[in-house]
Formats: structure tokens, sequence, C-alpha cells
């Protein structure tokens, strides 16, 4: 019989990367509700410590992913963690031929190395607290998606990553993957102005329907996902990769 609340992190500590805009604010916000302590780790500083302000206990701390003397620095400052949102990442549109080598470089070191890094420098306090990891996927990374060949290969990438450290660690911690198909942030708002100025709204409805279910997910959806998997409700939940895409890979 149930006896406390469900999906409550009361006193935990998470580290967020990314965690200032989209997806990454979104999980903080949630995991700042669920009562845990939420540690914002973010190459915008400014946006990081204006979002650590409005959740109490909360802090802020510059990181760059891709330079393990930032992430060590970072973890210098952290004592005690449970849980481990990996969720900084970048996009990449271009298919193979298109893909110029520095920019599939940065993708990789982003997306790859950054994960890595972070991760490497988390494991031993995740150990020491029993806790949990859950890494920022995409569906891209289980699927072939049209002009998307770097984003795809980091994405597998995470994937893999996922479920070899589940392997490695089966007892001393979780680890999961979260597949998101395309969500409203503005990591999509970045793409569409890059790309698509002059036919926004156009290319947006076509974003909406590639999810069979007829629109863009919300970052909040996402964010409660991980939510559910970093609490005690999940704690049989272990090296899984789970879609949350509006029924698009289910085609």
């Amino acid at each position: 019989m149930q006896t406390s609340t469900p999906f409550r992190l009361d006193g935990k500590v998470a580290l967020i990367t990314g965690g200032a805009s989209g997806i990454g604010e979104r999980a903080a916000r949630a995991f700042s509700a669920a009562g845990a302590i939420i540690i914002i780790a973010d190459l915008d500083t400014a946006k990081a410590e204006a979002l650590a302000a409005e959740l109490p206990g909360s802090r802020a701390i510059h990181c760059d992913i891709t330079s393990e003397e930032s992430v060590k620095h970072v973890f210098q400052q952290v004592p005690h963690l449970d849980i481990l949102i990996n969720n900084a990442g970048i996009g990449l549109v271009g298919g193979v031929t298109e893909t110029e080598l520095s920019d599939f470089e940065r993708v990789m070191r982003v997306n790859v190395t950054g994960m890595f890094l972070v991760t490497k420098h988390a494991v031993p306090l995740l150990i020491a607290s029993h806790g949990s990891m859950v890494n920022i996927g995409s569906v891209a990374g289980l699927i072939g998606v049209r002009k998307r060949f770097g984003y795809c290969a980091s994405k597998g990438a995470v994937v893999a990553m996922t479920r070899q450290l589940a392997v490695d660690y089966p007892t001393e911690f979780r680890v999961n993957c979260i597949c998101p198909g395309t969500v409203d942030t503005p990591f999509v708002e970045g793409y569409l102005e890059k790309y698509h100025k002059h036919e926004k709204e156009k290319v947006r409805a076509e974003l909406n329907q590639r999810q069979p279910i007829g629109r863009l997910g919300k970052p909040e959806e996402i964010a409660n996902l991980a939510l559910y998997l970093s609490t005690q409700e999940a704690a049989f939940v272990n090296g899984s990769v789970i879609t949350i895409d509006g029924g698009w890979t289910a085609a």
C-alpha cells in the first residue's frame, strides 16, 4: 500500500546539464517542485542564475561540457549527487555529403564527448549515493532521419553509452535514456530561424505532422518522464531506452 506521495525527490541533489532552457529548464522546475535541490549547469550563466533564483535551494554553475577542466571544476563544487540529467546537446542538419568535418566533429564533441566527460566525473558520486542517471537522447538515435547524418550518429552513441553503463554498473546506480521526438523548445526555434527563415510556419506544420499524434512534444512532457525515471517508483527501470515521440517510431 502506498503510504507516501509518489514521485517525490525530497532532499535529493540533481545536476542538470543544459539546465537553463528548453527540456533542461522544465526538468529543473519539475524536479524542484518534487523537492529536489537543483544544480543548473549551463554555458549561459546569466540565464542559469535567473532560473536558480526561482527554485528554492538551487544554484547555477557555469559548465562547458566539452572541456574536461570545466567539468572537473563543476564536480569540485559538488560533494554529493543523487541524480544526473545529461541534457545538454546541439543539433546538425545535413546529409553525409553536405556535412563538413568541422560541424561533424562539433556535434560529436558536444553530444558524445560532452556526455562522456560529465558522466565520467559524476559516476563516483552516483555510486556513493546509489543514484540515478537520465540521458536525453533522440528518436534520431534509433531510426534514420532525413538530412540528420551527424545528429543521428551522435544520438546513436548516447543510446549505446546508456546501455553500456547499465551493464558495467547494474547494481551501483540506475541509468536510462529518453528518446524524444521533435519537442517545442528554443532548440526548434533556432533551427527554424537558421534553416527556414522565410518558411517558418510551413516547416513548423511539417514538424507537427511528423509525429503521428499531430503535434510537437512539450518540454514538460519530457521533463516529467525524466522525473519518473529518477524516483523510487522507477527502481526496477534500468538500462532502458524509452521513446516519447507521439507515435513516430511506432510506424
